[in-house]
């Protein structure tokens, strides 16, 4: 997937009040793929609402290549489990973000951060192949800034942009 045409960018970067964040989004030109190739892909009815109640403490897992970590015989990424970790929905620190907890690595940064659903709790409002909700993209850890390196140690909290950012950079 080319990432630069004409010397130039080919990605849209997200926007929040305080500047620019680590979300981008590329259009992939599907005519690239094997006709064989299978793929399913979120759509926006798999985005979880920032106004749409989500528990403190509810399961999440985040898909991703913690330290480049990965299964390479077939290039497959790995799954680590995480819990919202700050109320959903109200932005946290006023930024475009939640905080989730759980063992996440540098590497994981653009990871889908997604909340299993079943067919009771959505209807039948979701496509049936693919029972996630997406309620985020994984951006770091968050890092006290008053607390001792030497004497604290890091909270373990992570930060996780919230999926409607998505909305915002594939609009036309």
């Amino acid at each position: 997937i080319p990432l630069f045409e004409d010397g130039k960018s080919v990605w849209r970067q997200g926007l929040d009040g305080s500047g620019g964040i680590d979300v981008a989004v590329i259009e992939i030109d599907r005519s690239a793929f094997p006709e064989t190739t299978v793929y399913q892909a979120f759509t926006p009815k798999h985005l979880r609402d920032p106004s749409d109640p989500v528990e403190v403490g509810s399961a999440l897992l985040v898909v991703g290549f913690p330290l480049g970590f990965h299964a390479t015989l077939h290039q497959i990424p790995v799954v680590r489990h995480a819990v919202v970790a700050s109320s959903f929905g109200l932005r946290f620190q006023g930024h475009g973000y939640f905080l989730t907890d759980g063992r996440l690595h540098r590497g994981t940064s653009g990871a889908p951060v997604v909340m299993r659903v079943s067919e009771e709790d959505e209807g039948d409002s979701l496509p049936s192949k693919l029972p996630w909700l997406l309620l985020g993209v994984h951006s770091g850890r968050l890092d006290v800034g008053t607390r001792d390196v030497k004497l604290d140690e890091a909270l373990g909290l992570n930060c996780a942009w919230y999926a409607d950012i998505l909305m915002t950079l594939t609009e036309s």
